[in-house]
C-alpha cells in the first residue's frame, strides 16, 4: 500500500503527459505543414472555423497540448492550474467527440486526436479521454497532496509560449500564392503512352505541363451519351469536360496512390479506348513526382496545387487516392480512400462498357 501511494502520483502524471505529448507530435506527422493543414481541413473546417482563424487556432491548440504534456512533469501550480487545465481540455474534446458520434456515428473515420500517425475512431478517442479524466480525478481527490508544490508562474508562461512559438516556427503560415513560380524538372524515361519531354512543375496553385498522350485509335462515335455540362475542373484541365476522362487526385509520396496509378496504366494498356487520365497532385513532396510516374509505368498530364486547396478539391470527409470518372463533364462515379469507397478497377471497367442510358438504370 505504501508503494502504491509512493509511485501512483508519478505514474498518473507520466501516463497523461505521454498522451498529450504523443498527441501533439502525431499532429505533425509526416511533416508539420502538411499534417497541420490536413488537421485544419478535416477537423476544424467542419466545426465552422474559417480559413483565417483555423491557421492560428490549430497551431495554438497543438502548442498548448505540447505545453501541458511538459508541464505535467513539473511541480509549479500543478494542482491549481495544470491539472484543471488538462481536465478542461479533455472535457472539451470529449464533448465534441460525443456530439460528433451522436450526429455521424463514431465507429469509422479518424477523429484526428493522434493525426494520421495513429488513426482513432471517435468512440475509441472518447474511451481514451474518459480513462485520462478518471486518472486525473484520482490524482486530485485521492492522491495525497505533495508538500513541495511550487508557485513560479514564469515556468508556466515560458513553457506555454515557447511551445506555441515552436509550432509557428516549424509550420509557418503560408501566404496565399498570387504569382506562378515555375521550376524545371526532368521525368525519367519509362514505357508510356505519350512522348517523353521535360515537364514544368509549378509550386503553389501551379500548372505543370507534361507532353500530351499519344493519340490512340479513334473510337466510334457514341450517340448514347450524357449532355455536356461543366464539371468545375476545367481550371485544371481545359479538355476535362470533353468525352470520357479519368481525374485522379494523388499525393506524390502516397503508396496507395502509386498503386492506383499503376493499375490505371495496366488497364489503359489493355484497352485502346481507355479514357485519358489527368492528375492533380498535392504539393507535398513534389520532388517525388518523377519517381511516381516511373512506378506507375507512364506519364500523365498533371497539375500540382497547394495542400488546403487539394483537400477542398477532393471533398469534405474524403481521402486519397481519389478517382473520378467523368463523361462530358458529368460525374459518373468517384472513389476515394482505402476503405469501403476505395478504387476498384473492375467497377470502372464495367462502367466504361456501358452506354449512358444503361448507367441511368
Amino acid at each position: 500500500m505504501e508503494n502504491i501511494k509512493k509511485y501512483l502520483p508519478w505514474t498518473i502524471r507520466i501516463i497523461i503527459s505521454f498522451l498529450f505529448l504523443i498527441s501533439a507530435v502525431a499532429k505533425l506527422y509526416p511533416s508539420p505543414y502538411f499534417a497541420i493543414s490536413t488537421f485544419e481541413v478535416k477537423q476544424l473546417y467542419p466545426m465552422g472555423f474559417s480559413e483565417d482563424v483555423a491557421v492560428f487556432f490549430s497551431r495554438i491548440l497543438i502548442g498548448i497540448e505540447l505545453a501541458l504534456g511538459i508541464l505535467l512533469l513539473q511541480n509549479n501550480y500543478l494542482r491549481r492550474i495544470i491539472i484543471p487545465a488538462t481536465l478542461l481540455m479533455l472535457l472539451v474534446f470529449t464533448t465534441h467527440l460525443t456530439i460528433d458520434t451522436i450526429q455521424n456515428g463514431g465507429n469509422s473515420g479518424n477523429c484526428g486526436c493522434f493525426g494520421s500517425l495513429l488513426p482513432m475512431t471517435p468512440i475509441e478517442a472518447i474511451i481514451k479521454n474518459v480513462v485520462a479524466i478518471i486518472l486525473l480525478a484520482i490524482y486530485l481527490y485521492v492522491v495525497p497532496k505533495i508538500t513541495n508544490e511550487k508557485s513560479n508562474l514564469w515556468v508556466l508562461t515560458t513553457v506555454t509560449f515557447a511551445s506555441i512559438l515552436t509550432l509557428f516556427m516549424i509550420a509557418p503560415i503560408q501566404p496565399k500564392v498570387e504569382e506562378i513560380i515555375t521550376e524545371e524538372i526532368e521525368i525519367p524515361a519509362v514505357e508510356t503512352f505519350q512522348s517523353q519531354t521535360a515537364d514544368t512543375l509549378s509550386l503553389g496553385q501551379t500548372e505543370t505541363t507534361v507532353a500530351e498522350e499519344a493519340k490512340t485509335e479513334t473510337a466510334k462515335p457514341v450517340s448514347d451519351e450524357p449532355a455536356a455540362q461543366k464539371s468545375g475542373y476545367a481550371q485544371y484541365f481545359s479538355n476535362i469536360d470533353k468525352g470520357k476522362k479519368i481525374l485522379a487526385l494523388f499525393v506524390p509520396g502516397c503508396d496507395h496512390c502509386r498503386d492506383v496509378a499503376k493499375e490505371l496504366t495496366e488497364m489503359k494498356a489493355k484497352n485502346k479506348n481507355f479514357p485519358e487520365v489527368e492528375i492533380v497532385f498535392m504539393n507535398e513532396e513534389p520532388e517525388k513526382i518523377p519517381d511516381f510516374f516511373a512506378f506507375a509505368g507512364a506519364n500523365y498530364p498533371y497539375k500540382v496545387i497547394e495542400i488546403i486547396p487539394f483537400w477542398k478539391l477532393l471533398g469534405n470527409g474524403k481521402d486519397t487516392p481519389g478517382i473520378i470518372y467523368l463523361w462530358n463533364g458529368n460525374k459518373i462515379k468517384e472513389w476515394d480512400g482505402i476503405n469501403e469507397k476505395k478504387f476498384v478497377g473492375s467497377e470502372l471497367q464495367n462502367l466504361l462498357k456501358k452506354n449512358y442510358s444503361e448507367l441511368k438504370k
